[in-house]
């Protein structure tokens, strides 16, 4: 490669040049090849749940993911409320799910979905008090 004198760059220049002129063509292609077809993450073939997935064991989403702290599956207080009996609306139940409470209840967004909220809410209106054991 010669210069604007006429002579030729070293060789340290020439494949120092060689290399940068390759590392362009190769960002570029990398950046063509993104734009054209997307990534292990982003295939756009996503599934979602729909109508066809199958009922909410709802009994068992509330015990493995509220239970922990709403004690009695939500009949009796524990690390958290009672549930049952809440004068909370559903809105509002479903907002405490959804945000949480600063130092008293984790944020749960993106944890469940807007079917899944309003089959706890459902649960959570559907609690009475157990049974005594012994009595009928």
């Amino acid at each position: 490669m010669p210069t604007s004198s006429g002579k030729a760059l070293p060789a340290p220049f020439r494949i120092f040049f060689a290399a940068m002129v390759c590392a362009v063509i190769a960002v570029q292609s990398a950046l063509a090849q993104t734009a054209a077809k997307p990534g292990p993450m982003q295939s756009g073939t996503h599934t979602s749940r729909t109508a066809e997935a199958p009922p909410i064991d709802v009994g068992k989403l509330f015990a493995t993911s509220c239970g922990w702290c709403h004690s009695g599956g939500g009949r009796e207080a524990g690390k958290g409320p009672q549930l049952m009996g809440s004068e909370l609306s559903d809105n509002q139940i479903i907002s405490r799910i959804r945000n949480g409470k600063t130092g008293q209840m984790p944020a749960y967004a993106g944890a469940f979905t807007d079917q899944e909220m309003r089959a706890i809410v459902a649960y959570i209106r559907s609690l009475k008090p157990a049974p005594v054991e012994g009595k009928k």
